[in-house]
């Protein structure tokens, strides 16, 4: 793949940071013991992933953190600028990047033979394993909480998360059969 960017990929990438914006219109629930809303825009990074990639993934999750730190209102709730990057949910936002590049990843890796219940697998992987792991103890630092409290009370958002899943390996699988845009990693036998 080459290291440097199209035009269509710098489409695609800005589509996506768009894409995970507007999912911002979907009212936020926040559970009271955590501060963290449940959101619909968790699901970009996954989406972003899984249809775009690894790189231009992640990279459309840096375009929207630095649309949101120049000040943009496009999380949740109408927020934005530098002050969500002091919040408890600091480690969840920047973790859309690692998680939307794991969950490229491992569909590049699986392209050729993947499924809805691969592409499932590899959405919760990333967007709920990986985004947890830097988003719970970023949580527990940032609230003054035991980690083991910050665990479960972030536990309260995996039902959502795994419908975020469900649906993000419906709508690649979708994508894959009709518009495919992943490049399959040159490292995966033929």
């Amino acid at each position: 793949m080459s290291t440097s960017l199209s035009t269509r990929d710098i489409v695609y990438i800005a589509l996506f940071a768009a894409l995970t914006a507007a999912l911002a219109l979907f009212p936020p629930i926040t559970i009271p013991l955590v501060g963290v809303p449940i959101t619909a825009q968790s699901m970009g990074p996954m989406l972003a992933g899984a249809i775009l990639g690894a790189k231009r993934g992640a990279l459309s999750m840096v375009l929207l953190l630095a649309l949101v730190a120049i000040g943009l209102p496009i999380l949740a709730g109408g927020r934005g600028g530098l002050g969500v990057f002091a919040g408890p949910t600091v480690g969840f936002l920047l973790g859309w990047i690692p998680a939307a590049w794991v969950v490229g990843v491992l569909h590049e890796l699986g392209w050729r033979k993947l499924t809805v219940i691969g592409s499932f697998t590899h959405a919760m992987i990333g967007g709920i394993i990986v985004l947890y792991a830097i988003g719970v103890p970023v949580l527990a630092v940032h609230a003054s909480l035991p980690l083991k409290t910050a665990l479960f009370g972030s536990a309260a958002f995996i039902p959502g998360d795994l419908i975020k899943a469900a649906l993000t390996g419906v709508i690649a699988m979708a994508v894959k059969r009709a518009h495919p845009i992943i490049e399959v990693r040159q490292s995966q036998p033929a």
